[in-house]
């Protein structure tokens, strides 16, 4: 369980194989423990690092987010202390929204883009009222009542039937986020930019990968990236939410592991 100092941080994070660097945003609530599956996967020649962001899981600062490039800075700096000139960046949901920042604003650092359960818009006037009053809620009361009304959300009905320990697993991982860290990001991902305008500009490859019963990010979202991206490839993946790298892992490191070694010639 490696843990590393750079700037205001200490970054928590893991890590598995060796090779070309593929950095795993995790989304809110949640911490590096969402990459698990992917961590214990098989992607010869490429090393996988998840890193938790400012102020969740086991990462700590005594310094809140000042905005949403906040978290896309500290990648870069995480990047830097560990002297990884370039990478592949992949993210869910706010993990996503936080690639799409890195891969705008540092194109020249990344190879290759994924977004995966995640949307490019900003939120409609009724999400981002709903976001503040969320933050206002987990400062008062933490996450534990939202996390047990979120999670029929957050995984499709099969996977909470078939298979409750995930649904429990995660429960669990969304209880336990630091109250105030969840609470900022949601302020500031509330405030973060459109980056619709900026996807046509995008030149990287890029995997779009999308639960096909995501409550919260539906396939239109996805489809809506894939038109402005030109080079990319939208993976929908059945009997799966808001969390397919959970709930399908078997098909989503399939997805990964064929668009990885699409990179391997470029990198």
């Amino acid at each position: 369980m490696p843990q590393i100092s750079t700037h205001d941080l200490s970054i928590h994070y893991e890590e598995s194989g060796k090779g070309i660097p593929v950095i795993l945003v995790h989304g809110h609530p949640f911490d590096a423990s969402m990459w698990s599956p992917q961590l214990a996967g098989s992607f010869p020649g490429f090393r996988l690092l998840a890193p938790e962001i400012r102020n969740f899981g086991r990462t700590t600062s005594s310094s809140d987010a000042q905005n949403f490039a906040t978290y896309a800075q500290d990648i870069l700096h995480f990047a830097d202390a560990l002297a990884l000139e370039k990478f592949v960046i992949i993210g869910l949901s706010m993990g996503g929204q936080i690639a799409l920042e890195v891969a705008t604003s540092a194109p020249e650092r990344v190879l290759g883009l994924g977004l995966a359960d995640t949307f490019a818009q900003l939120d409609t006037p009724e999400k981002k009222a709903w976001r503040y009053t969320l933050a206002d809620r987990i400062d008062s009361e933490g996450p534990q009542k939202y996390a047990v009304e979120v999670i029929p959300k957050m995984l499709c009905p099969r996977t909470i039937a078939d298979n409750p320990r995930l649904a429990s697993e995660v429960l669990s991982m969304m209880q336990r986020c630091p109250i105030h860290g969840a609470a900022v990001a949601l302020r500031v991902r509330a405030e973060r930019k459109d980056y619709v305008p900026l996807l046509p500009s995008l030149n990287l490859p890029t995997l779009i990968v999308v639960g096909a019963e995501d409550a919260f990010t539906p396939v239109s979202d996805a489809e809506l990236m894939k038109q402005s991206i030109r080079n990319s490839m939208l993976i929908i993946v059945e009997d799966a939410g808001h969390m397919p790298n959970m709930e399908r892992p078997i098909e989503f490191n399939h997805a990964l592991r064929d668009f990885l070694l699409s990179l391997g010639t470029i990198a």
